[in-house]
């Protein structure tokens, strides 16, 4: 049987070798791959700026830890995989985390602990998050330069279920749970970030989206002069403020409209018409037709696109009201259904990087939250950009974390270096290296 002890542990024997195995390897990490994500930070100065938009409250004589290395240390470590604040009891001391954070990795100083990361989350004003907002959208802008013929705004909702007592925490029938329903806002050609904003958990699906969306349209008019933008989002946005806003900023949009009897009375007849079609072929009919349309809110008629389909299960009909001229079939299928490549993303950010933990007393440090899982999003989108031509370009942040972040290596620190060896055997030496050439030739 394995023997156990708090120093030694016996693993048997191998070809008449006994095996064992200790705790006193020295200074090693299992996270080695940080420091390309540091390598990336330092390049556009991500974890530095989010840093500066949070004012500083604590005493000076009594800081320890610098606002910045804070938000990196912080940053760094949902990008690795360890969402929670309690994880920083054994993080605060691991050297490729230290190192990434601007510490030295033996003689400098541990980290922060978890009460220090609670009390920094939970100092965070409106202030701040306004600040915060911007500098991430000011993210997008420097990289995606111009000058540019289209921009893609994709916008959408999602759950995030909450617990306990927990402010602004309601119940939702849609989802059937209590939760936050936060909105979030990428490119819908890039996949990127440019807003993410937490709202009650009671709230209808566009609260908010006019007010956020004029920003970021405005701002999206400055940098991109010659740009035509579009608006893409599901019925859940289908309100008469964000039509107006749009036609207002002659900006484009594509947005579904909830299933209703008078629209499908206005396309009976090609339904009927996909319906005889299936009956003949025995194949699935997919027809699209356009007409005007004014809802009983509506000031003025609007174009709506229908889309009738019959299959062996039945009728299927979609509509989507538009300001878009074109074949209506081209608009519905080559524009879009694209939009659901947001969904990805919204999965992505959830799934891989735990941005729904958003666990939090205080409403506003749980906007802070959604906030720094965001950061550590966009670090990993602009390191899987350097990574174009090669078999992880268009890789989840889960694989990116197996194959680039999880390098097991020895950390040494002498008068003159900090030097990271990292494992012999590391499979991906060739991804590494062509990682870290992209982000030091990129632009800053």
């Amino acid at each position: 049987m394995t023997a156990f002890c708090h120093k030694q542990l016996d693993f048997g024997s191998l070809f008449g070798k006994e095996v064992w195995a200790d705790f006193e390897g020295g200074r090693i990490t299992s996270d080695a791959g940080v420091l390309l994500l540091s390598e990336i930070d330092k390049r556009y100065g991500v974890a530095d700026k989010a840093a500066q938009c949070i004012d500083e409250r604590r005493e000076e004589t009594r800081i320890i830890h610098e606002m910045g290395t804070l938000v990196k240390q912080r940053i760094f470590s949902i990008a690795l995989g360890y969402e929670d604040n309690n994880d920083a009891g054994t993080l605060r001391m691991d050297p490729a985390l230290k190192t990434a954070s601007e510490r030295l990795p033996e003689t400098g100083t541990d980290l922060a602990s978890q009460p220090t990361l609670c009390r920094l989350e939970n100092s965070v004003g409106k202030k701040d998050l306004r600040k915060l907002s911007e500098a991430l959208l000011d993210l997008y802008l420097k990289t995606h330069p111009g000058p540019r013929d289209l921009i893609i705004v994709d916008i959408d909702a999602t759950d995030d279920p909450t617990h306990g007592q927990q402010q602004f925490s309601f119940f939702h029938g849609y989802y059937d749970e209590h939760m936050y329903h936060p909105l979030l806002i990428f490119d819908g050609e890039s996949g990127f970030p440019m807003a993410a904003v937490l709202r009650p958990g009671n709230t209808h699906a566009s609260h908010k989206a006019r007010k956020i969306l004029k920003r970021i349209i405005r701002r999206l008019k400055r940098a991109y002069p010659e740009a035509e933008i579009l608006i893409r989002a599901d019925a859940g946005f289908a309100v008469p403020g964000l039509y107006r806003l749009c036609e207002q900023e002659k900006v484009h949009y594509l947005i579904g409209l909830v299933t209703n009897e008078r629209l499908k009375a206005k396309s009976e007849a090609l339904l009927e018409k996909a319906r005889k079609g299936f009956e003949q072929s025995q194949e699935k009919q997919r027809l699209f037709t356009s007409f005007y349309y004014r809802a009983g809110s509506w000031k003025r008629r609007r174009r709506v696109i229908a889309k009738a389909e019959y299959t062996e299960k039945g009728s299927n009909q979609r509509f989507v009201v538009s300001n878009l001229y074109g074949a209506p079939g081209s608009l519905y299928d080559a524009i879009y259904i694209q939009r659901g490549d947001v969904e990805n993303r919204i999965k992505e950010l959830k799934v891989e990087l735990k941005a729904d933990r958003l666990s939090c007393h205080l409403f506003l440090a749980n906007q802070f939250r959604l906030l720094l899982h965001v950061f550590a999003y966009s670090l990993c989108w602009l390191l899987r950009r350097e990574l174009r031509g090669t078999e992880l370009e268009n890789a989840q942040v889960g694989t990116l974390r197996v194959k680039l972040f999880k390098i097991g290596a020895r950390v040494k620190e002498s008068t003159r270096r900090v030097w990271f060896h990292l494992a012999s055997g590391y499979p991906y030496k060739e991804l590494f290296t062509i990682a870290l050439r992209g982000i030091r030739a990129a632009p800053t």
